[in-house]
């Protein structure tokens, strides 16, 4: 079995961050609003932003990047007590594994030390495996609707807010 480990980076680790964003990007466009040519272009200063603005974790697989989620507040800001998980990837070849629910639970906890009482997380409604896997975690559907962001989306699509409340240890 595979030794799955989480860590959350520091404004330092921009580069490794950098790397596995745009591994993400390549290997799932669909997923992302972003594209890996724009991103690509980034300088250094714009990386060592984006590790300020949000907490960037790192699961690793026996030393390797096997995947990456952040969580940080909601734009909207209609709750302070509310935070957001995106960006939510996992390598191909360590789906299946338990890396998922690492990067899940270790943003729970994320978002709870930070004073966070829920977790937000947007799906398609589409992507039934998504969806499934948010609610066998103990994501909850919300009445929160809004139009697919992805670039490749369909007109129509839209994604639902679910959301799982922090005060209860889910280990």
């Amino acid at each position: 079995m595979a030794d799955i480990s989480v860590r959350a980076l520091t404004e330092d680790d921009w580069q490794a961050y950098r790397s596995v964003r745009l591994a993400a990007l390549v290997e799932s466009p669909e997923a992302f609003v972003a594209t890996a040519p724009d991103e690509e272009a980034f300088p250094e200063s714009e990386w060592r932003d984006r590790m300020k603005r949000s907490h960037r974790l790192l699961a690793e697989v026996d030393g390797a990047a096997a995947g990456v989620a952040s969580v940080g507040d909601i734009p909207e800001a209609d709750s302070p007590t509310v935070a957001q998980l995106f960006g939510l990837w996992v390598r191909p070849s360590s789906r299946g594994t338990g890396v998922a629910s690492a990067l899940v639970r270790a943003g729970a906890e994320t978002a709870r030390d930070n004073g966070k009482t829920h977790l937000a997380y947007w799906v398609g409604t589409d992507n039934g495996r998504a969806v499934a896997f948010a609610s066998g975690f103990g994501f909850r559907p919300t009445d929160s609707r809004r139009p697919m962001r992805v670039v490749s989306a369909d007109d129509g699509e839209e994604e639902i807010c679910m959301v799982l409340p922090l005060g209860v240890d889910r280990a």
